[in-house]
């Protein structure tokens, strides 16, 4: 069974993009360093992808469903950086 929600890597990053599912650090506990470094690239893929696509700016909703996607993911990048400290001093 796999440790992302989802099935997969990318499957949880657009599920967190999205917002079906928010990253804690509980979900974090669960996932092995190599998961943690698969799920972070796949974050910053997502996070690249949406920062690319450019948006008219007099569309508003667009606009703002655009950032609302891209801080999910930044929170997200965060809670995972927070965890790989927090793992590092505890080791």
């Amino acid at each position: 069974m796999s440790p992302f929600m989802g099935g997969s890597a990318p499957a949880m990053a657009a599920q967190i993009a999205d917002g079906y599912t928010l990253v804690s650090a509980v979900q974090l506990k669960r996932l092995a360093d190599p998961e943690l470094d698969l799920l972070y690239v796949e974050l910053e893929k997502m996070l690249r992808d949406i920062r690319s696509v450019v948006v008219a700016l007099d569309d508003i909703p667009a606009i703002q469903a655009r950032q609302r996607r891209m801080t999910r993911l930044t929170g997200a990048l965060q809670q995972i950086q927070m965890t790989r400290s927090k793992r590092r001093r505890g080791a």
